[in-house]
C-alpha cells in the first residue's frame, strides 16, 4: 500500500435488488474508488488555498465549496434519504485524502461528517431529523457542532446550558467558548442539559438550522495553527420544536458514537497531514540529489524514521477503523472497557505519532523545512498538527484511561 493509498478496506454495504449480489460485488468497490477521486478533486482545491487560509485565518471557502460539488458532505446519509450510503471506512478515506491538501479543510470536513454519523446512527427514525438529513445530501448542508462551555472546559460530558421547554417550543443560551466555522455553518448541533432541573451530565444533543439561532461573537481565533477552522467562541441563543432533540440521550451517542468517529477522523486528518509532510521531506532530498548536494546521515535517518512512522500510524489506524466497522451497533462491545480504552488511546498516539512525523520531516527538510516560504516548507504543517494533543486535551484522556486500564487484560499472546 503507497503512502498515497486507502487507510484501510471498505466496508461498505447497501440494499441490493433480489437476485443483485454479484452486481453489488462489483458496485462497491467502485462506490469507493468514486468517493477517493472526488476527495483527490476536493484535495487539489484545499492544497492551492492552504497557504492563504493559514496566513489569513479565513474558512477554507474553495475547499468546502468544492465537497459541495462533489456531493461529499452528504456520502454518509443513507441511499433511502438520497445520500450514498458511505461508512465510516469512507469518509476516514476522504479526511485523509483532504488533509494532504489543507489539514483546516479536512478538519471542518471530518467535524461535519462527525455530526452526520450522529444523525444516521441515532436519528434515523425521527421524522425532523431524517428531513436534516435528506437536506444535507440534496442541498450539501454544512454542519457543525458545539459541545464547548467556558465553564465545563474540554469535559464534553458536562453541559451548564439547559433545554427550557414552553409547550412544543424549546430554546437555549449557551456561552460556547469554541464553535468551529459557527458563522459559516448552515445548522448547528449543540448539547444541554435535558432541562433546567436536570444534572450536568443529564444531556440532550439539539439540531438548530441557521435560521434558529443567533450568535454573539465572546472570543477570536488567532491561533498558532488550524486557522481556517475559524473556531471563535460564541453565545448561542437557540430556539425550535421539541422534536429538534435527538430522541437518544447524549451520553449513549458520545460513547458509541461521537468519541470513536472523532478519534478516527481526526487520527485520519493527521495522518493526511504528516503524509504531506513526509512527501515535502522527499522532494527535498531528491532536489539536494539532483543537484549534486552531498545528504549527511542526519537528515537521510529523519526521513528514514519519518516514513517508518507514517507506515506505522497508517496501520494503527487501519486496525482501529477496522474494529470500529466489525463492532457495528453492538452495545455490549461498544460499551466495553476495552474498546472505549482503545478508542480514546487512538487519539492520543495518533496525535502523539503525527507530532514526531513532522518534526523529522522538518529535520529532513532542514533551514528548507523551517522557513515559512518555499516548495520544502512545512512550518504550516509543524503548526497544525500541534494542535492535536491539545484537541480534547491527551492529559485529560490519559486521566480518565487510568483506572479502566487497571482491569484489562494483559494479551497472553500476539494474536489474541
Amino acid at each position: 500500500m503507497t503512502d498515497g493509498g486507502r487507510i484501510a478496506a471498505l466496508s461498505y454495504t447497501e440494499t441490493a435488488p433480489e437476485s443483485a449480489e454479484s452486481i453489488v460485488a462489483v458496485r462497491l468497490p467502485k462506490l469507493a474508488s468514486d468517493l477517493n477521486s472526488r476527495a483527490e478533486l476536493t484535495a487539489a482545491v484545499a492544497r492551492k488555498c492552504a497557504d492563504a487560509v493559514d496566513r489569513d485565518a479565513r474558512f477554507p471557502s474553495e475547499a468546502i465549496q468544492s465537497a459541495r460539488e462533489q456531493r461529499l458532505l452528504g456520502m454518509m446519509v443513507p441511499v433511502e434519504l438520497g445520500g450514498e450510503g458511505a461508512s465510516i471506512s469512507d469518509a476516514v478515506d476522504a479526511c485523509y485524502i483532504i488533509a494532504r491538501g489543507c489539514a483546516s479543510s479536512a478538519m471542518i470536513f471530518a467535524m461535519h461528517q462527525i455530526m452526520v454519523a450522529i444523525l444516521v446512527r441515532h436519528a434515523a427514525n425521527s421524522p425532523w431529523h431524517m428531513l436534516l438529513m435528506r437536506r444535507v445530501a440534496s442541498e450539501q448542508l454544512l454542519l457543525a457542532s458545539s459541545t464547548t462551555e467556558g465553564a465545563g472546559g474540554g469535559d464534553l460530558r458536562k453541559s451548564v446550558c439547559a433545554v427550557e421547554r414552553t409547550a412544543s417550543r424549546i430554546a437555549l443560551t449557551k456561552s460556547a467558548t469554541v464553535i468551529s466555522y459557527a458563522e459559516q455553518a448552515d445548522a448547528i448541533l449543540t448539547t444541554a442539559r435535558r432541562s433546567p432541573d436536570a444534572t450536568s451530565s443529564d444531556q440532550v444533543v439539539v439540531a438548530f438550522m441557521k435560521e434558529d439561532y443567533r450568535l454573539d461573537r465572546i472570543m477570536n481565533w488567532d491561533t498558532l495553527g488550524m486557522r481556517g477552522t475559524c473556531s471563535s467562541g460564541f453565545t448561542l441563543k437557540g430556539v425550535g420544536e421539541a422534536e429538534q432533540v435527538v430522541p437518544v440521550a447524549y451520553e449513549k451517542i458520545q460513547s458509541h458514537t461521537m468519541m470513536p468517529v472523532a478519534h478516527l477522523t481526526w487520527a485520519a486528518v493527521w495522518t493526511g497531514l504528516a503524509a504531506s509532510a513526509v512527501e515535502r521531506a522527499r522532494r527535498s532530498v531528491r532536489a539536494a540529489a539532483r543537484n549534486g548536494s552531498a545528504q549527511s546521515a542526519p537528515p537521510a535517518n529523519h526521513l528514514v524514521r519519518a516514513t517508518m512512522l507514517l507506515r506505522t500510524l497508517r496501520g494503527s489506524l487501519a486496525a482501529a477503523l477496522e474494529r470500529f466497522e466489525a463492532v457495528g451497533t453492538s452495545e455490549s462491545d461498544l460499551d466495553s472497557i476495552e474498546f472505549q480504552t482503545a478508542m480514546n488511546l487512538l487519539k492520543v498516539s495518533a496525535s502523539e505519532t503525527a507530532t514526531s512525523i513532522v518534526m523529522s520531516a522538518m529535520q529532513t527538510c532542514g533551514l528548507a523545512g523551517y522557513r515559512n516560504d518555499g516548495e520544502f516548507s512545512v512550518s504550516r504543517h509543524v503548526r497544525d498538527v500541534l494542535s492535536s494533543s491539545i484537541m480534547v486535551n491527551n492529559e485529560r484522556i490519559l486521566a480518565n484511561a487510568a483506572s479502566p486500564s487497571l482491569l484489562l487484560p494483559i494479551p497472553g499472546s500476539i494474536r489474541s
